[in-house]
């Protein structure tokens, strides 16, 4: 495997290259952000493997869930929230980094021209919506710069992993959608918009939202036949800096409770920008992606500097 691949491979299964000693014990842990009062709160996602996808039997099952695959997975943190527009301000207030400027090492999202929240929230609690996944990758960026902690989005694979917390079945809270509405915003309860939070019961390892709410970014390019070549540890789609299409999970706040499985899978698509005025349209907004959010990832072993560069370089070219 030529060098270049073999970093990335390793990196994006979260397995250390010339890695720093991992010191942190592996429990929750809460991330502080250098001048501001807010912490990201991160939960541990053991080691383990489980089977990935749906059964042919599953109802509401779509064909882009199979075949189903056991894959193994190096242990990581998950953040126990979808990032919140609280923490998202403190990355686009950061005087620190310069604004849309592509030779820095670090820039910032460009101003948004309409209030992409829609009306539906901001301070408080709300998540973090519109963004692309290269505004999503940089966040990770500029808070691995801010606090030495390498930071991603997860992989599918890792995404998955994380929502079931053990289990086998439709929803990580049973075989059929009855609970629905004490773990999920959705669209029947949902009232068409987002909500703060952690408002709703967590999955069995303490992660909130998981289903609902808004969709989060994976770090993988979407194909629909993926798990025809996925490898079978630590598995993530190839990198490309092709904007469309990528892959997204947990469904959102507008969606049907057989879209809140946890084993559905969604894309990105050039739609989700068609009104953009600018030219060239935003890589950082989607002005019709109101219910695009993310949450990130640590793993447990800590890439070096240079595997970090490599990384985002691979991901976001730069």
């Amino acid at each position: 495997m030529p060098r270049i691949l073999f970093f990335l491979f390793a990196l994006s299964c979260g397995i250390s290259v010339h890695a720093q000693n991992t010191k942190r014990a592996f429990e929750p842990f809460a991330q502080n952000i250098s001048g501001s009062p807010l912490t990201i709160r991160l939960v541990p996602i053991p080691a383990g493997n489980f089977v990935m996808g749906s059964d042919e039997s599953e109802p509401n099952r779509q064909g882009d869930e199979g075949p189903q695959k056991k894959v193994t997975l190096a242990a990581f943190w998950m953040s126990a929230y979808e990032i919140t527009r609280d923490l998202y301000d403190i990355f686009l207030k950061d005087e620190s980094t310069s604004i849309n400027v592509e030779a820095d090492a670090v820039t910032r999202p460009s101003a948004q021209y309409v209030d992409l929240s829609w009306g539906m929230g901001k301070e408080g609690g709300y998540p973090a919506n519109s963004m692309s996944q290269y505004n999503a990758l940089m966040f990770c960026k500029w808070l691995y710069k801010k606090t030495g902690n390498f930071y991603r989005l997860p992989t599918e694979a890792e995404w998955e992993y994380a929502c079931r917390a053990g289990t086998t079945t439709p929803y990580y809270f049973g075989k059929t959608p009855e609970k629905i509405a004490d773990y999920a915003w959705f669209a029947e309860n949902s009232a068409e918009k987002y909500h703060p939070v952690g408002q709703k019961k967590p999955n069995a390892w303490g992660l909130y939202d998981m289903l609902g709410n808004v969709l989060e970014w994976t770090l993988d390019h979407y194909d629909e036949n993926a798990y025809s070549v996925l490898g079978n540890t630590d598995p993530t789609a190839p990198p490309t800096l092709t904007k469309y299409p990528k892959a997204l999970r947990g469904g959102s706040f507008e969606d049907a409770p057989a879209d809140l499985r946890s084993a559905r899978r969604f894309y990105s698509d050039p739609e989700w920008n068609q009104r953009d005025p600018q030219i060239p349209r935003s890589k950082w907004w989607l002005t019709e992606a109101k219910y695009a959010g993310f949450r990130i990832v640590c793993p447990l072993q800590q890439p070096d500097a240079n595997t970090v560069a490599l990384f985002f370089k691979q991901y976001i070219g730069k």
